[in-house]
């Protein structure tokens, strides 16, 4: 049992202690994460690698949380909970910014969500959530490559999956995401 599944499994039995001694061991490994998807953004984002990290962080270990059974799946929840934050992020940008009204987007080009405005990202949130009740697999690929930036290699050992057959995935995801958004942009 590695160090992490080990202290995971004690904030699950509720050791006050364990989530602090956590942090350290995870906290370098998602900030880089972080710190690479937004670093792609125009100047003047206000969303900041480090925020990220802490409220996900926030997010896992406070209040009501599932039981990890391992790094890969504590990294599993780790990407969904940044995810969530970028949408909202991008939801609190939509309505204050523009009206929340959404536009015709183009998939192709697009490989994270940290340079994607905020308006094409809640299209590909929607377009990811019709996905998931069709692939769950596929769908959580695309949560950590496009949302958390992983690379198909560090997708791949998450996933429990060889490296070719994320490759696979990811672009059978990326085409079918591309149809989706065409249908949601044409108000399907």
């Amino acid at each position: 049992m590695s160090e992490v599944t080990y202290i995971l499994d004690r904030v699950e039995q509720g050791d006050p202690q364990a989530a602090g001694e956590l942090l350290p061991l995870v906290y370098e490994e998602l900030r880089k994460l972080a710190a690479a998807r937004l670093a792609q953004q125009a100047p003047g984002q206000t969303l900041q690698a480090t925020a990220l990290v802490h409220e996900a962080y926030l997010r896992l270990t406070g209040g009501v949380r599932d039981k990890w059974q391992d790094r890969a799946h504590f990294f599993r929840a780790a990407a969904d909970a940044m995810r969530c934050i970028l949408i909202d992020n991008a939801r609190r940008k939509s309505r204050w910014k523009r009206g929340g009204h959404l536009e015709r987007v183009e998939l192709e080009g697009l490989e994270s969500a940290a340079e994607t405005p905020p308006d094409t990202l809640l299209v590909v949130h929607e377009a990811l959530e019709r996905f998931e009740a069709e692939d769950a697999v596929k769908a959580e690929l695309v949560r950590l490559r496009f949302f958390i930036g992983l690379t198909n290699a560090e997708a791949a050992k998450v996933l429990g999956l060889s490296e070719p057959t994320v490759k696979r995935y990811w672009d059978f995801a990326r085409a079918w995401l591309l149809r989706e958004i065409r249908l949601i942009a044409a108000g399907g």
